[in-house]
């Protein structure tokens, strides 16, 4: 952690929930925000921290329409009672996701499984972030959503027409391995953010993740016009289910998304989220091996996975649990100098105290 530098939670979300309401957003929507951020950070996402998100709401949010601040969900009416679908009216993404994954929570207390689909949303971040809770509350979850906008290149095409598109699952692992885990991935070889923390960084990207505006391929942030799905046609493949997910709930064409300018009249432009919670005991056929209880057996599979030799093995969640451990044990959340300094001229433009280091 040589080049990063610790500043305190407090804040840092007291400095992002005044970035967010002198945008226009109310008290506890700009607290949401900052309390994803914040997450985001202590778990090493530096892709989706605060600086991504308040660069995403001025380029396709509160200052273009894409999202309201102080809107209002609207739940549509639906005769499935473990189910419901949302009208977000483009609210803040963030506030939404946390809304919906406590409502599926309660949900699956009631019926075993919940799910909430929502329409008219904006990006909600770190979709991690979300089930990573549910699961440290003893659930199983699922979230994906639609990208804010077409950044990706179909297997075997030429122009891209997919989001980046997050699947992100959890699973209550903590009793077993000592943190949930978390398996939360971008359908494309590198996230966007992850191109735009390379260029403040002056890192070139990996081979075969990204094309140039003429479809070549670069390994330069700053040449960067589209991304590549992972896996060739088994990332596209997942890419595109959040693409299907999102023309049943109600989502915009693709490449339309994020663009009102382009949109024809009657087009929307908005994404659309999923969540899904899973109460354990409702998927427990109750027969476990050696009298095991059903967390016992669970434990029991992973020791069995991980072990024979696979004991360096890396868990899906482990990077993010050790840097919250790292976070915690320095008493604050770790951001590099250039971070620091670009939160800084953020906060001298609302006239607020900026971020130092401890």
């Amino acid at each position: 952690m040589s080049d990063f530098l610790t500043v305190s939670r407090e804040a840092h979300d007291t400095l992002v929930s005044k970035l967010y309401q002198a945008r226009g957003f109310t008290a506890d929507e700009s607290a949401e925000g900052a309390r994803l951020a914040a997450e985001a950070a202590r778990h090493g996402i530096r892709t989706h921290h605060a600086l991504k998100a308040l660069h995403l709401d001025h380029l396709f949010g509160s200052a273009t329409g894409g999202c309201t601040p102080g809107a209002e969900i609207e739940v549509v009416e639906s005769p499935f009672k473990a189910s419901e679908t949302w009208n977000a009216n483009r609210k803040l993404g963030q506030s939404v996701a946390y809304r919906a994954i406590d409502r599926c929570i309660e949900l699956a207390d009631e019926f075993g499984i919940g799910q909430v689909s929502v329409d008219n949303a904006f990006h909600y971040l770190w979709g991690g972030g979300y089930v990573m809770e549910a699961a440290e509350r003893g659930y199983i979850a699922y979230t994906n959503c639609t990208s804010a906008l077409a950044e990706v290149v179909p297997f075997g095409g030429k122009f891209p027409t997919l989001g980046t598109n997050p699947h992100s699952w959890g699973f209550p692992t903590t009793d077993a391995v000592g943190f949930p885990l978390v398996s939360d991935w971008a359908t494309s070889v590198v996230a966007m953010g992850r191109v735009q923390a390379l260029k403040r960084e002056g890192q070139p990207l990996p081979p075969n993740a990204a094309v140039d505006k003429d479809g070549n391929p670069t390994t330069d942030p700053n040449e960067v016009a589209a991304l590549l799905p992972f896996g060739a046609h088994k990332g596209y493949a997942m890419c595109l289910l959040n693409e299907l997910y999102g023309a049943l709930i109600g989502g915009s064409l693709p490449t339309l998304r994020g663009r009102a300018a382009q949109a024809p009249e009657g087009e929307k432009t908005t994404t659309a989220f999923y969540f899904q919670v899973i109460h354990p005991d409702a998927i427990s056929g109750s027969a476990f091996a050696k009298g095991r209880d059903q967390m016992e057996n669970l434990k029991q599979v992973l020791a069995d996975i991980f072990g024979h030799g696979n004991e360096g093995c890396i868990l899906p969640g482990q990077f993010e649990a050790e840097a919250r451990q790292r976070s915690d044990a320095a008493g604050g959340l770790h951001f590099t100098a250039a971070e620091i300094a670009e939160f800084n001229e953020l906060a001298a433009e609302i006239g607020a105290p900026g971020l130092e280091a401890m």
